[in-house]
């Protein structure tokens, strides 16, 4: 149930009345069902009304104990109560107990809190917007829930939706639904991907109060199985999936710091990380407007210069984790600048116990930058075999050269310095706690290790550099920033995996396209989702929720009478405690449909 408000104009006023109204299904799909008429009765803000028609359905279909029913709730429930149809002498009959059956039992949970959430989020309004039918909005509704709960292809959907009460919640229709038109369907919501991404993004701005101070951009692949040869975007190039041997396509996402997705798009399989920062740009700016004093954080990959530029020409400020090699550049002068300031991790509330890894970090004001050196006591045991390494090396070649210069190979004393040039530019993380000479008297080559140097540079093994034009920041709050960045990798891990996007089986480009988009509309439910439950202090991924949410089911009840009928009563089951619980948590009715009862004769 939910309230709805209607408006009348007249010739000098208009006329307000509030409407509780509830879906139920028909033979012609979902309807809505006016309960009762609360007349110009404004029932409390509107962010409100949603959780007080849940407080009057659970009133009305007989729940011992509802919470906070005041005054005004109390009489909302009288009024809905006196519209109720009287019980009829044929609702109370005698059963045969023993012959008592069920049957057509069909998971509900999952697709009941999908369905819940892509209405909440008003993907089917933006469909309609696109001018879609309603047989178009249907099956797109189908195919979003499918990838969302249990993600197939086109051609083992119509399978999957007989196995859950999709088509209970729908409406019967789904229940013919051929794989053809599920093909059709995708090269019909191909040319509206962009408007349903714009308005969906500005739907949620506004639903959970999101802001646009903060865009979170990266990459990854997904791969091909077959050789795509109808899609000129698959291409072989840079594997995030380590299939390299299979065709691929970059996709570029733009969340904002909640991981609400903003803006997505599809690039050639070999297209080079740093070449789309400016095009992501252009879309971005499409999707959401132009907006001003934006901070856009970007990892390595996209690090350089003219990316940096592009983006202060939009007029938004930058943060970056500089390249391995720009790090190198700036140790020496972050091995005497300043003290360590230790960042606050608080623990996960799902595990306590955990234990958090130490960061600490440091600063370094450098024209209109500002550096952040950060030390992960993670990383310091893999930085330290790198180094361990790369000085191994730097002796190594070292010595060769010394050899060249015994043997007479290389004589002339300026080839002898650029030849210790190249190897101070190839180790530049090493080489500068080596003193590195050429003794022309003796014409031998010398080195020695300045111990205390390299004693300090040891102490930032696992470091690694944070830069950023935006000023004001304190050292902790641009560590906080960029870890935001995970916010986008945590969207891919969920396309991928729980979504399934990967592999992709269509051949020709624009399904291709389509297919992604639709993941992406599962994972507007999935972040809206578990969203909904970070708020309310539960840590719990979609996965997670899902598998609880499955021992929930729609069944239909047999009850052989002693008058010779059959009495069968589709219903959802009593949920368990936990699915009651999420329930409540995500503010989704656990009333998915009402009771449907059919008579027939009883067989011989």
């Amino acid at each position: 149930m939910y309230i709805r408000k209607t408006t009348k104009k007249g010739p000098k006023k208009e006329y307000v009345n509030y409407l509780l109204v509830e879906s139920v299904s028909t033979p012609k799909g979902p309807r809505q069902k006016t309960v009762c008429s609360l007349g110009d009765l404004a029932p409390r803000p509107r962010e409100e009304w949603l959780q007080l028609a849940r407080k009057v359905e659970d009133a009305l279909v007989g729940q011992e104990r509802v919470e906070g029913l005041d005054a005004e709730t109390e009489a909302i429930v009288a009024k809905a109560r006196a519209r109720q149809a009287p019980i009829s002498d044929r609702e109370i009959v005698a059963v045969q107990v023993d012959k008592v059956e069920t049957e057509e039992l069909r998971q509900a949970g999952p697709v009941h809190v999908g369905l819940s959430f892509y209405n909440r989020l008003g993907v089917d309004e933006e469909l309609a917007e696109c001018g879609l039918s309603g047989r178009a909005r249907l099956l797109a509704k189908a195919m979003v829930i499918n990838r969302l709960v249990h993600p197939g292809s086109e051609y083992a959907m119509p399978d999957w939706i007989d196995r859950t009460a999709l088509a209970d919640l729908l409406g019967p229709e789904l229940r013919e639904v051929h794989v053809d038109s599920l093909y059709r369907n995708l090269d019909r919501l191909y040319p509206h991907r962009q408007q349903i991404e714009q308005g969906l993004a500005e739907r949620e701005k506004n639903l959970f109060d999101l802001d646009d101070t903060i865009y979170l951009y990266d990459l990854t692949s997904t791969y091909f199985e077959g050789q795509a040869l109808a899609n000129p975007a698959a291409q072989r190039g840079y594997s995030r999936d380590s299939r390299p041997d299979c065709k691929q396509v970059v996709v570029g996402l733009v969340v904002d710091r909640e991981g609400f997705p903003k803006a997505h798009e599809i690039f050639d399989g070999n297209r080079v990380d740093s070449t789309t920062v400016g095009e992501m740009l252009e879309i971005l700016e499409g999707r959401v407007g132009k907006k001003n004093d934006a901070l856009v954080v970007v990892d390595r990959g996209m690090a350089y210069d003219h990316n940096l530029e592009e983006i202060q020409k939009k007029g938004h400020d930058y943060l970056v984790a500089a390249r391995q090699s720009e790090r190198d550049e700036w140790l020496s002068e972050f091995e005497g600048v300043g003290q360590w300031t230790e960042v606050h991790r608080e623990n996960s509330p799902n595990n306590p116990f955990q234990k958090k890894t130490r960061i600490r970090v440091r600063r370094l004001e450098r024209g209109q930058e500002t550096l952040i050196l950060c030390l992960s006591d993670d990383r310091i045991e893999k930085d330290r075999a790198i180094r361990t390494k790369k000085e191994n090396r730097l002796k190594k070649d070292l010595e060769k050269l010394s050899q060249r210069i015994r043997e007479g190979r290389l004589k002339q004393v300026e080839k002898i310095h650029q030849a210790i040039g190249r190897l101070l530019e190839r180790y530049p993380r090493v080489a500068r706690y080596y003193h590195i000479d050429y003794d022309t008297a003796s014409g031998g080559l010398a080195w020695s290790e300045n111990a205390e140097r390299k004693r300090v540079a040891e102490t930032l093994d696992g470091s690694y550099l944070l830069k950023t034009n935006r000023k004001g920041l304190q050292e902790e709050e641009v560590w906080r920033l960029y870890s935001l960045l995970t916010r986008a990798e945590n969207a891919f891990r969920s396309m991928k995996s729980p979504l399934s996007e990967r592999p992709i089986f269509h051949q020709l480009k624009h399904r291709v396209e389509t297919h992604i988009f639709l993941c992406v509309l599962a994972y507007h439910l999935l972040v809206a989702i578990e969203h909904t439950l970070r708020n309310q202090g539960v840590y719990t991924s979609w996965p997670t929720v899902r598998e609880t949410l499955s021992t929930h089911h729609i069944v239909t009840v047999v009850l052989p009478t002693e008058q010779g009928e059959t009495l069968r009563i589709r219903k959802p089951a009593t949920p368990d405690p936990q699915v009651a619980q999420l329930y409540r948590l995500l503010q989704v009715s656990p009333n998915l449909m009402k009771p449907i009862k059919t008579w027939s004769a009883t067989p011989p």
